[in-house]
């Protein structure tokens, strides 16, 4: 009888390496993340993770671009008027931000050279200026619109607040109902996120006038009828 094959190991491989990083950095945070933490994750030694990532950045980076690879930016290329592209984006965009907020603080340092939010940001300012709107508004509703989704996924404005009514009552009397919001986080939260969205768009359509001579309208192109 021969001998028993050893059990292969798991072909390490950058994806490998993406998901682990992301599960860390989802449960732990960004410092979490290191090359000595991932090799013993993957059971590999610390050296074989040079093969495909030489910085910690780098690993971060390509976390940060699989995030953003979740955004759908569908809405810029199917002819949707831009303000319903905008917002259409911002909620998608939104969502994958919030489903893993400890990666947040990292994209807010910009796109860098990361694939999926360079490919963002040209699908926006493209959309933008095919829309009428000169560049130089463009570059500032792109900008915008990540501050503000980008803050919105950052943390619950909510859940910040103590459930402890004695504490308002007692010093912050216009915040009577304050410790009333961590139970209600998501509704708060969503509320906040529909009003501000609303207002930048409500915004926008008004400067879109003023800068282009042209109403906010739909101009999606329909399908023709079966």
């Amino acid at each position: 009888m021969g001998a028993m094959a050893r059990p292969r190991k798991p072909l390490l491989s950058r994806d490998r390496i993406v998901e682990t990083a992301l599960s860390l950095v989802d449960g732990e945070g960004l410092d979490a993340v290191s090359t000595r933490r991932l090799a013993a994750e993957l059971g590999v030694s610390g050296p074989s993770l040079y093969h495909h990532f030489r910085t910690k950045d780098g690993i971060l980076d390509a976390v940060a671009d699989r995030v953003c690879a979740d955004v759908d930016l569908s809405m810029f290329e199917d002819g949707t008027e831009w303000r319903a592209a905008l917002d259409a984006w911002a909620r998608s965009y939104r969502a994958a931000l919030a489903a893993h907020p400890n990666i947040v603080p990292f994209l807010a340092q910009g796109p860098g050279r990361r694939p999926s939010q360079l490919r963002m940001a040209d699908a926006v300012f493209g959309a933008m200026t095919a829309a009428g709107w000169p560049r130089a508004h463009a570059t500032h509703i792109g900008a915008l619109m990540r501050y503000f989704v980008a803050g919105s996924a950052l943390g619950s404005f909510a859940r910040g607040f103590v459930d402890d009514a004695a504490l308002y009552a007692r010093d912050y009397p216009h915040l009577d109902q304050a410790h009333l919001l961590a139970e209600h986080q998501q509704q708060v939260d969503d509320g906040a996120f529909e009003t501000g969205l609303r207002a930048l768009l409500d915004g926008l359509a008004l400067r879109y006038r003023s800068a282009t001579g042209r109403r906010t309208t739909d101009t999606r192109r329909h399908a023709p009828p079966c």
